[in-house]
């Protein structure tokens, strides 16, 4: 069926080399605001002005790009490949206006860089080593947990993030920064304190303070209960590791939890790692960005740093050694 708002050619030869940008803009706001109306307003245009420019790119397309529903406007899947455009448009945009500062001299670039919560343990002291060996580049961090950097890397904001796993639905390169080791903690003087050998059966009946669902460490102590059959008992969600790590030492419950992220209470004695069989699991920390983004020369330099030298800012982790 015809879309009524907006027509289209059928014709099946498109013509999107002769597309503007203003037409990618009113589309894209189109999809973020739900309604020409909306879309006007951030755009700063006229009404009839958004819709003509989205008839003239529907006519180029040669296929409905929109649809108007119960929740209001929203993109086909033909709608969607030219949004992805769009937001590939506007990337080669931004580092091609960066990259012209550079050249005249007028900044020394911007790095635009996410971390998942864990992390921003160590990521900051890298950042700090990086400015002092190049101090005109500004640095902008993006704290996540897993899910939301995830969702990141789908677009271009972000020159690169560092993180555990690799997102699979996105085609990223990657570099290995090093070990990322989880263990279970505890607070001092707990009873299972000193024990060796423990299995995770010992473990059923101790409540577990764990991190949000779609975080990184909530998924890896889930994997590892269902990998024993066994289900943990979980009292409090939260979306902070400093949260959980002042809740274990005020003795509400054991944690799962990146041993960089505790390096400061073992080493002061509040927390204690208990001795669990199989434990640590150790995963890697990655750099990571995506394949088709176009680093400029300050996110290279600083992309590259990260990968060769990172590792030296990862916390020592008192009495866990390579176990």
């Amino acid at each position: 069926m015809r879309n009524k708002d907006f027509s289209y050619n059928t014709h099946p030869a498109t013509q999107l080399r002769h597309l503007t940008i203003r037409q990618l803009r009113s589309l894209a706001a189109l999809s973020a605001r739900g309604s020409v109306t909306a879309a006007s307003t951030q755009l700063g245009l006229t009404q009839p002005a958004v819709t003509q420019q989205l008839r003239q790119l529907q006519e180029l397309a040669g296929l409905p790009l929109v649809q108007r529903t119960g929740e209001g406007m929203l993109l086909t899947a033909a709608g969607q490949q030219v949004l992805a455009l769009a937001e590939r448009v506007e990337a080669a945009i931004a580092d091609c206006q960066g990259a012209l500062d550079l050249l005249a001299g007028r900044t020394g670039g911007t790095v635009h860089l996410g971390a998942v919560s864990t992390a921003k343990y160590f990521v900051p002291h890298a950042i700090a080593a990086f400015s002092r060996r190049f101090p005109k580049i500004e640095i902008k961090l993006t704290i996540g947990n897993r899910e939301e950097i995830r969702e990141a890397m789908h677009g271009y904001d972000l020159d690169f993030a560092v993180m555990g796993r690799p997102p699979a639905d996105v085609s990223v390169d990657v570099r290995q920064l090093g070990r990322n080791p989880h263990v279970i903690v505890a607070r001092k003087g707990h009873w299972l304190e000193g024990d060796a050998g423990l299995n995770l059966t010992d473990l059923v009946h101790e409540t577990f303070l764990t991190r949000e669902p779609g975080s990184g460490t909530r998924t890896l102590m889930e994997g590892m209960f269902q990998k024993s059959d066994l289900e943990p008992v979980i009292g409090m969600e939260m979306s902070s590791n400093e949260t959980i790590k002042q809740a274990v030492i005020a003795g509400l419950g054991i944690a799962f939890i990146s041993a960089h992220t505790v390096a400061h209470e073992l080493a002061e004695g509040r927390l204690v790692v208990l001795d669990v069989a199989g434990l640590p699991i150790v995963r890697q920390w990655y750099v990571i960005r995506r394949s088709d983004k176009i680093l400029l020369p300050p996110a290279q330099a600083m992309f590259d740093f990260l990968g060769s030298e990172g590792s030296n800012f990862l916390p020592d982790i008192p009495g866990l050694g390579e176990r």
